[in-house]
Formats: C-alpha cells, structure tokens, sequence
C-alpha cells in the first residue's frame, strides 16, 4: 500500500491529477510508437479546460514497457553493465515520450514544464520514500503545469527499479492534497468483466470504497484478474489512501474525444467516480 507523506504541502486551490494512460498516448503494437494524433488532441482538450492548478503525469505505454522488460529493471539493479545499460535506454525513451507530451501542451498554450522522477524520487523496494516536493508546489503556485510520468529510479534497497504513473499519481495527489484524480485510459472506466472480450460486462458508474473492496474480494475468490478488472482494481488500490482523505477518483476512456475536457471542467461524463462513500 501507498506510504503516506509526512507532510502535506499547502495550496490556495487544490490540484487535480490528470493521468493520461500509455495506452491513449502510443501504439501498443509498435515499440517506441507514439498516437500523436491523440497526445495533441489530448493538448487542446487540457488548453480548452483551463484547469488549474494541474498535474499531468503520463504512462510508458510502448516507449518504456518493452524496454524496461527487456532489461528486468523493476527487478532491481543485478550488477551487469547490461542493466544500467538499460536504465538508461528505458529512461530516454520515457523523456523522448515527454517530450512529445510536453511540446504539444506549450503548443496549444499551456506552460508545461518537464518534471523527471528519476531527479526527485528515491523508492525502497519500490514504494516511494523521497520526494523533493517543493519545486513542484512552486510551479504549481506560479501556474506551471508539473508533466511528469512512470520512469526509471533509483532505489535504496536494490539499487533501481521502475516507478509505475499510477504509483506516482496516488503519492501526488496525497502528498498535494489534490481535490480530484482523473485517471484516462482506453475503456470507458470500471467494469464488472473485461468489455473487450465478454460482451456481458457492465460499466460501474460509482462506487464507494467499501463496494470496491467487495468487488476485489469477489474478483479475488474467482482468481479473475484482467487488465479491467482485477488490473484495474489493482491500480485503483493505489489511490485509497487520497480517497479516504476525500479525493473524487474519475476513471474515463481518454481515446474518445472531449472526455478529459469534460472531466476537468466537472461536466457530466461516461465513466467511474470512486468517492470514500
């Protein structure tokens, strides 16, 4: 589970946390392929919204994933040149992704400044310790926007591993107090089955954390897991601690357009909304 952040960093407004999923922002059929027909798309949406203040953080998708397979760098540091060989390669790529990410965002104007996990972050046997948290609370009370995204770092007891985007944003939006999380993947949010296989699968419109729990115990039970349902369950247990602290979690496709735009100006829109209940 998420480790709490000792201290709570203070702003006028609180933040919401815009995750944007690997899946929306590349081709997954190809390594190192970016969809930047929906990165700008999703640019214009966030430009449009004018949210604020706001966090982005983006997943790997098919830039980091394959990469960071290849060289078993979540299973820490093994003392080959290979691997740090590797760190690096999975790191470039998760800049060269951000990049694109960013570029986009200052193109439809929006002040988007690059932020590197692997400059501020320390994990321990994967779970975030360290945080150099006040450059970010400052770009945020300037009226920067924060871009940061899953990397590779380092990690006190095995000497590197990866930091997943969903880890990230739930230690984000604890650690900044954050009013909302708006998770954008490529489904239309949390459903009871996975909907692009059994065409029996319900959206779940709202749930309470005490129903989530139910379902992860009947998921569980059933040794189902999917990358929508007990995958998705599993990225949302992530976020409880922000949760109970009284974040709205809102999971929506982020493939169809204006859904993030919707999402960030509080309009209605098709999706899940996870509140502490």
């Amino acid at each position: 589970m998420l480790e709490r952040p000792t201290k709570v960093l203070e702003l006028s407004v609180k933040p919401i946390v815009l995750k944007l999923g690997g899946s929306v922002i590349t081709r997954k059929e190809k390594p190192l392929a970016a969809n930047l027909r929906a990165i700008r798309r999703l640019a214009n949406e966030i430009s449009s919204a004018e949210a604020a203040p706001l966090v982005v953080v983006h997943g790997g998708g098919s830039f980091g994933h394959p990469l960071a397979k290849r060289y078993a760098i979540k299973e820490g540091y093994k003392k080959k040149a290979s691997q740090a060989f590797g760190f690096a390669v999975t790191h470039q790529a998760m800049v060269t992704l951000n990049k694109m990410v960013v570029d986009a965002l200052i193109q439809h104007n929006v002040p988007a400044v690059a932020v590197a996990p692997s400059s501020c972050i320390v994990t321990k046997s994967g779970r975030i310790t360290t945080m150099s948290k006040e450059p970010l609370k400052k770009l945020l009370q300037i009226g920067f926007v924060p871009v940061l995204y899953g990397d590779a770092v380092l990690d006190a007891d095995v000497g590197f591993t990866i930091l997943s985007g969903d880890q990230l944003i739930a230690y984000l939006a604890t650690c900044l107090d954050a009013e909302r999380i708006i998770v954008g993947i490529d489904v239309d949010g949390l459903y009871t089955a996975d909907p692009k296989t059994d065409s029996s699968a319900r959206l779940v419109s709202h749930v309470t954390l005490r129903e989530l729990k139910v379902m992860r115990q009947h998921i569980e039970e059933a040794k189902v897991v999917t990358d929508v349902t007990g995958g998705m369950l599993g990225k949302i247990e992530e976020l409880i601690p922000s949760i109970e602290k009284g974040a709205a979690v809102l999971i929506v496709n982020a493939a169809k357009p204006k859904n993030v735009y919707k999402a960030l100006k509080g309009e209605k829109v098709i999706g899940t909304l996870i509140e502490k209940g």
